[in-house]
Formats: C-alpha cells, sequence, structure tokens
C-alpha cells in the first residue's frame, strides 16, 4: 500500500502552471490531482484540472482539460479506482487540450492516497508524450508511404494489389493495373540535379494523384516508377484512364526546371486465377513495348491464354 500523504485542500493550490527542468516533453512529468467526490465540471475541482507540482514548489491549476468524448469515460474510470481496492491504476494514455487550443497526448498513471484525515483520494502522475506519439505516427506512415511523395511505398501498393485481386474475385469485377516511368527522367537529374528531379517527383505524383478517381491507387514503385490500381473497370477503360493521365501530365509543362513530362505505360486486365506477379508482369511488359515504340505512349497488354493464368 501507499503510505498516507498529507495532501493540501483544492483551495491552497495556487501559482502558475509552469515546467521547472524539463528540457523535453517527455520529461515534464506532471500531475493530474482530484477528489474522490465532485461531478466533472470545467473550471471545477475533478477530473478535468491538470496540476503541475514543481519540485520544492507549490502547484498550479493548468489550463488543460479532457475533450468532451472523453469525459465519460475519464469520469468511469475515476469512480471505479475510487471505490476498489488497487493501489495502482493501470496507465492509460489520453488526449487532453493545452492552452494553446491543441491537442496534446499525455500517458497517465493513478495511485491511492489518504490526506491527514484519512480520507482517500487519487493522485494521477502524468507524463506528456506528445512529441513520442508524433514520432510514433510519423514512423507507422513512412512504413506504409514514400517519404518524398507520399504516395504508397513498393511494399504497402503490392498488398493492397492482392486485396484488390482477393475483392475482384469474390465480387467478380473487373480490376485494372498500369504499370508507369516517367519518360528520360535521367536526364532531369544530370541536367539540374538531384534536388530538381526530387521536385518533378513530387509534382508529378500530385497531378497524376489529381487526375485519378479517388478510390484509384497511386503507388511509386521505386525511382520514376509508378503503378496504378484500377478497381471497376475493364481493360480499355483502363487504357482511356491512363491516357488522360498521359495527356495531363504533358499539358502544363513545369516552371521549375522548365521542361514538360511525358510517360509510358503498360495496362492490362486481372485475369481470373492469375497472381499478383503475372498480372504485374504482363503490364510491365506492355510498358516495355510502349518504350520501344518511342515512349509517351499507353499500350494494352494481351490478356493471358486460357489455362495460363498463373
Amino acid at each position: 500500500m501507499f503510505p498516507p500523504r498529507r495532501v493540501p485542500p483544492h483551495d491552497a493550490v495556487t501559482g502558475p502552471f509552469r515546467q521547472h527542468g524539463a528540457s523535453h516533453p517527455c520529461r515534464a512529468h506532471r500531475h493530474l490531482r482530484d477528489r474522490c467526490r465532485g461531478p466533472l465540471r470545467d473550471g471545477q475541482p475533478g477530473l478535468l484540472r491538470v496540476l503541475w507540482l514543481p519540485r520544492g514548489g507549490t502547484a498550479g491549476p493548468a489550463p488543460m482539460v479532457v475533450p468532451e468524448a472523453n469525459r465519460a469515460a475519464l469520469q468511469a474510470l475515476h469512480e471505479r479506482f475510487i471505490a476498489g481496492e488497487d493501489d495502482e491504476e493501470l496507465a492509460q494514455e489520453w488526449e487532453v487540450h493545452g492552452k494553446d487550443g491543441e491537442l496534446h497526448n499525455i500517458l497517465a498513471r493513478a495511485a491511492r492516497i489518504a490526506d491527514a484525515d484519512g480520507a482517500v483520494k487519487k493522485v494521477t502522475f502524468v507524463v506528456d508524450i506528445t512529441t513520442r506519439k508524433e514520432m510514433e505516427q510519423r514512423l507507422e506512415f513512412l512504413a506504409r508511404h514514400d517519404e518524398l511523395t507520399g504516395l504508397l511505398n513498393r511494399r504497402a501498393g503490392l498488398a493492397l494489389l492482392e486485396e484488390e485481386i482477393a475483392r475482384s474475385q469474390r465480387y467478380v469485377t473487373p480490376l485494372c493495373v498500369a504499370t508507369c516511368d516517367l519518360d528520360h527522367f535521367k536526364r532531369v537529374n544530370d541536367r539540374h540535379g538531384h534536388a530538381a528531379g526530387d521536385a518533378v517527383l513530387r509534382e508529378a505524383a500530385s497531378r497524376m494523384r489529381s487526375t485519378l478517381r479517388q478510390h484509384d491507387h497511386l503507388v511509386r514503385m521505386g525511382g520514376e516508377e509508378f503503378m496504378v490500381v484500377l478497381p471497376g473497370i475493364s481493360r480499355r477503360e483502363g487504357w482511356r484512364a491512363m491516357e488522360r493521365l498521359r495527356l495531363q501530365l504533358a499539358a502544363t509543362p513545369l516552371e521549375q526546371p522548365p521542361l514538360t513530362l511525358t510517360l509510358s505505360a503498360g495496362v492490362t486486365e486481372f485475369s481470373a486465377g492469375e497472381s499478383a506477379d503475372a498480372l504485374m508482369e504482363r503490364a510491365d511488359q506492355a510498358l516495355y513495348r510502349a518504350k520501344r515504340e518511342g515512349r509517351n505512349r499507353v499500350l494494352e497488354a494481351e490478356l493471358p491464354a486460357m489455362g495460363k493464368a498463373t
């Protein structure tokens, strides 16, 4: 059991909200303290009041409140803890509003204490983990997305293709896949530098994404190579979609660096029982033919012969 500690009454808690000696948000230990009874209201003693307890000083109320959507859950946890016998409460992650109006992530762990009169109260020790959560979200994003363009990366794109193939077979709906390259992209890097090449890739990805339907998927496979997954349309419709994309890309020259972008693409339709690798291979073969025939064009791949879909 935690030994009884003297807790000052709420009205005696005064002073500004400060973080003494906190060089990093994750090292700034704050304290949520509430009474065991009382309604959960803004500005009242209760679960919404966040207190900072500096070493050797007095605590002051912090302008942080729990969002409305989480208050009932937090109140229920509080009441169960006060009514129970556990000395400590499991750590919980919550979002709270700071004085800047922004949401902050906190990690809270509660302990049972008794005041000088023997009344049971609860102290919740809180760590601001906003920076850590932002880093976790960033790493999660980069695990599935290309950092330069924000598009799905190769691994996530191929996993999505498998999902779309399964959906196509389950509901017997058409599915098209296209692979495409920006034409002569190496010249951009050679003439204008890699920073300009990165800018070209970002702009090309943005234009391609805006031309496709909302439920189409654009994937950066690597370098200047992209894959486009087009659910629910036939091979001919897929060709039209890629042709619109090609024309849109070439219609507006870039200003920096000053050049016109073109692309070559191969498009094909999924055949029942075909593997993702075989589907991609047929799209790639059509892309290679488009390059051999002069680039800046979209070609359709032949459907596999009956019984040869693998």
